[in-house]
């Protein structure tokens, strides 16, 4: 990971509109959200008391670190989903709302996912012509000459395949899905070896890529984390990443 550049928490202004939709009213409609990290990972929206009208705040917890409240709206409410910082000076006088439990977040006209993206961070997709060989255990489930790679600031690059340059029949559909703020909803397969090993979620891909990946639709990545990724002949060494210390069940 890259050191990040600023000392936190760090707060920045943005031109965007930012609105919040819950129980069908949007609690929030402003021009003057602000990006806050409070970790080096990625920013929050936080807004001024005055972007969220109190009728729909009702007090949920307070101390000395924090006072909580509930978002509610008609007969619906988000327990502990509104945030004032007490113990953070630069943070006083703002709300932070909790992005997951909200039904939907806008910038402009357009739906984010996960968080809001990190005006310091970007996604390159390049085709490329390196010859990219995946091995789980010794089996080869992947082989191709037409990969495209994906560079994410930060981040290990991920090799995405063709889905028929995979070993199809090895590859098995998972139940699980996450979203990405850069990518979009990513689907997931175990693979099921020869020998009668399943190894859970190891393959995802993309059915409807957000339009700056777009590049990567119909192909499939896999955690290099837990697999063997060959590239123009040589053993890649595994990646250390937020996903290198768990290689059971993390996943992006």
């Amino acid at each position: 990971m890259l050191d990040f550049p600023f000392p936190l928490p760090h707060i920045e202004s943005t031109p965007k509109r930012v609105r919040v939709l819950f129980a069908g009213e949007y609690i929030v409609d402003t021009t003057e959200a602000l990006l806050v990290w409070l970790k080096p990972n990625y920013p929050y929206y936080f807004f001024k008391a005055t972007d969220v009208p109190q009728k729909y705040l009702v007090d949920a917890f307070q101390s000395q670190k924090h006072h909580l409240y509930d978002i509610v709206v008609g007969n619906k409410r988000a327990e502990a989903a509104a945030t004032v910082y007490n113990d953070v000076e630069e943070l006083d006088g703002l709300i932070q709302i909790e992005f997951s439990v909200m039904d939907a977040w806008f910038e402009e006209d357009e739906q984010i996912y996960v968080h809001p993206k990190d005006p310091y961070k970007r996604v390159d997709v390049l085709q490329s012509s390196r010859h990219v060989r995946i091995e789980i255990n010794g089996v080869e489930v992947a082989n191709t000459t037409r990969p495209r790679l994906l560079f994410e600031t930060s981040l290990p690059v991920r090799y995405y395949i063709p889905k028929p340059d995979c070993k199809l029949d090895l590859l098995v559909p998972s139940e699980l899905a996450t979203q990405c703020p850069y990518k979009g909803t990513a689907s997931y397969y175990s693979v099921h070896l020869p020998s009668g090993d399943l190894v859970p979620d190891v393959v995802w891909w993309y059915r409807t890529p957000q339009l700056e990946c777009a590049e990567i639709k119909g192909c499939v990545a896999f955690f290099d984390e837990k697999v063997d990724v060959y590239v123009d002949g040589v053993l890649q060494p595994r990646p250390e990443s937020p996903w290198a210390a768990s290689r059971r069940g993390s996943h992006i």
